[in-house]
């Protein structure tokens, strides 16, 4: 795969703006700190509150059948597991953007926020690629590649097929396209996300290479300790073994782009360029969701297909509003752009689908699924949140 850093700013280097050059080092310094705050934050801090119990309390809890100390020696354990990964993925990234490793201007710049975002993205290696997370994959990109195989199945040449998915995330979806035989392309905004999905594609040596452990930093709603400890194997496939086979026969190809969805694929290069865009779990991410329908319009080919699925859990309906001097100064305003441009707002699915057809496409059909499935659900726990995603397909409405 190839991984493009295609940015409309500067001359796409990362380290050629200032903003973007701390956004990187910022979540390239939360897997490097992993280790450290996972074990501070999951297994220290219980032992302190352990040992702040009454003396015979927590030697009761100690001792067997409890074994509480003992269960924090196995969770340390597995936080060590799990930060072997983020230590790959660093140093991946490291030498990917050329740092020398004595340099260590970013060390300790990474924010609570981007500590969180390491921690999950960790976490969602379980959904994306390891054999257990196959139900979930199953239930969110089987409906697309089914939409993707019957929309072009009279089409001798797949990798003549161009489709486009945005918010590509650890792309394993961009990845099960390109396998049969689609030339895709993937788009990211989160370096957390890319430098993840980096490592994974282009890095790992061998399917089943990591021990994940995906629910050990949990400690409510545990049946059993087991479920807590619970050990996958990833990456469940190869994906460099997997894709040289694809392109041996002379099929697809695959890249991903780190870019501001709107910001990149707004412009008049891309304009009419791809056959099906697919967004899965992406389309609520839009604080306005109107120039995430204009810049798909914009980037298909008329009579192209749209293929949806995913919540509607609107990501900045907590968002404020402006400022007063963004409401009184326009200029100022309009110097934020893409995602970061001011004004939000939520729909209900019925008003989504409405919008998309006043936008240009044609629907050709719109379910709500009846069952739900999980996002990086742990399947055992006693807390299960379900979503029902919203799913359509339509077709960008050809010009008379």
């Amino acid at each position: 795969m190839s991984w493009k850093e295609d940015k409309p700013r500067g001359d796409g280097d990362p380290f050629s703006d200032p903003d973007e050059k701390r956004v990187l080092f910022a979540a390239l310094d939360s897997f490097r700190q992993y280790r450290k705050i996972a074990h501070y934050n999951v297994t220290h801090r219980r032992r302190q509150n352990f040992y702040a119990l009454p003396t015979g309390q927590w030697q009761m809890l100690a001792a067997s059948p409890f074994d509480v100390l003992a269960n924090l020696d196995r969770v340390d354990e597995a936080i060590d597991s799990n930060a072997d990964i983020a230590s790959e993925v660093t140093a991946t990234a490291v030498e990917s953007f050329g740092l020398q490793s004595s340099w260590t201007d970013w060390y300790d710049t990474a924010t609570a926020s981007d500590l969180d975002k390491a921690r999950l993205t960790i976490r969602q290696f379980y959904r994306d690629w390891s054999a257990e997370g196959a139900d979930e994959r199953r239930a969110c990109y089987g409906p697309v590649l089914s939409v993707i195989a019957d929309t072009f199945s009279k089409v001798n040449d797949k990798s003549e097929v161009k489709v486009l998915v945005p918010g590509a995330g650890l792309g394993r979806l961009v990845y099960e396209i390109c396998k049969t035989g689609y030339t895709v392309e993937g788009n990211e905004i989160s370096y957390h996300q890319l430098l993840a999905s980096n490592w994974v594609l282009n890095h790992t040596r061998a399917n089943l290479q990591f021990n994940l452990y995906p629910f050990a930093l949990d400690f409510s709603n545990l049946v059993s300790r087991k479920h807590q400890l619970k050990t996958v194997k990833i990456p469940d496939v190869h994906p460099g073994t997997e894709l040289n086979a694809v392109d041996a026969i002379g099929g697809g190809r695959m890249s991903m782009t780190a870019s501001d969805f709107l910001l990149l694929y707004g412009d008049e290069e891309h304009k009419d360029m791809f056959d099906a865009v697919a967004t899965v779990f992406f389309i609520d991410t839009a604080p306005n969701v109107i120039r995430y329908i204009e810049t798909i319009h914009r980037c298909l080919k008329a009579g192209g297909t749209w293929i949806n699925l995913g919540p509607l859990l609107w990501h900045f309906a907590e968002r404020g509003p402006a400022e007063p001097d963004e409401v009184t100064r326009p200029s100022e305003r309009e110097e934020k752009t893409g995602i970061e441009a001011p004004g939000s707002f939520e729909l209900t699915h019925e008003e989504l689908l409405l919008l998309v057809e006043t936008m240009g496409f044609d629907l050709t059909m719109h379910d709500v699924t009846k069952d739900g499935k999980g996002y990086i659900q742990n399947p055992d726990s006693m807390l299960q949140n379900i979503y029902r995603p919203s799913h359509w397909v339509a077709k960008k409405k050809v010009k008379p």
